[in-house]
């Protein structure tokens, strides 16, 4: 019986595939044996001890690239090392963790997007009446307002919180949801528009451009993409939301123009 074992034998006694072993010699990680009369590379205990310890440490999360460097290092090194890589596992858990809390938060919807004050104000719509149509709109807009303009999104925030405790704004609210059924040139819309822009002009303040997307050099395009997402599809409320701000500009109101 020859002395060594075949690579075939040597890969299942260490617990990896033919395929890992070359892989290994062709990494310079494990040197290859020298073939016997017959052939056949023959692989001795020392060879084992070494696909064992290159076979752990690329289990261990070692970059393969640094296996051979790291298994040739004097002690001290070889715990240097070892530290190194444990600090980068560690950010690489941190990171899978925060991977998996993001899956969990999209198994919950807005909770990917949105952090959990908007999503209360979301909740809020629904327990108000609101249909799902509009509340999805609104989640829509706010995702988009985080994005474009988050200098401005806790404000904004505030703001919608501070309407929704209003029961007359609620209800003309739901009046602009009814305009969507309307035809554009209804005068029942400049009616509306009028009331909208009364009420909010009843508080001025919280209307004035925050000054974060007053310093954008493109804040009209920033600021008519939230305001008037979805108005493609429905020209009933691009009207009345065209003339609220108008009458609001009239009013001294600084909103940007598209």
């Amino acid at each position: 019986m020859a002395d060594g074992l075949t690579i075939g034998q040597a890969a299942a006694f260490v617990g990896v595939t033919i395929k890992t072993v070359r892989h290994y010699h062709r990494l310079g990680l494990v040197a290859e044996p020298e073939r016997d009369g017959s052939g056949y590379r023959r692989y001795g205990s020392a060879d084992l001890l070494r696909l064992v310890q290159a076979r752990t440490l690329a289990g261990a999360g070692v970059p393969l690239a640094e296996i051979g460097e790291l298994l040739d290092a004097d002690p001290e090194r070889f715990a240097a090392a070892l530290d190194d890589v444990h600090h980068r596992l560690t950010e690489r858990i941190e990171d899978l963790i925060a991977r998996r809390d993001t899956l969990h938060r999209l198994a919950h919807g807005d909770r990917a997007l949105l952090p959990d004050r908007a999503c209360t104000v979301l909740d809020r719509l629904a327990d108000l009446g609101f249909g799902p149509d509009y509340v999805a709109a609104q989640r829509e807009a706010l995702v988009l307002s985080r994005a474009l303009v988050p200098e401005i999104f806790d404000s904004f925030l505030t703001l919608l919180e501070h309407w929704l405790d209003d029961p007359e704004f609620v209800e003309l609210t739901k009046r602009g949801l009814d305009a969507r059924s309307w035809d554009p040139d209804d005068p029942r819309i400049e009616e509306l528009a009028s009331a909208l822009a009364d009420k909010l002009l009843a508080d001025p303040a919280p209307l004035a451009t925050p000054t974060g997307l007053r310093k954008q050099s493109d804040a009209a395009a920033r600021y008519g993409l939230v305001n008037h997402h979805r108005e493609d599809r429905e020209s009933s409320i691009a009207r009345l939301n065209t003339l609220v701000e108008a009458n609001l500009r009239a009013a001294g109101i600084d909103i940007p123009h598209q």
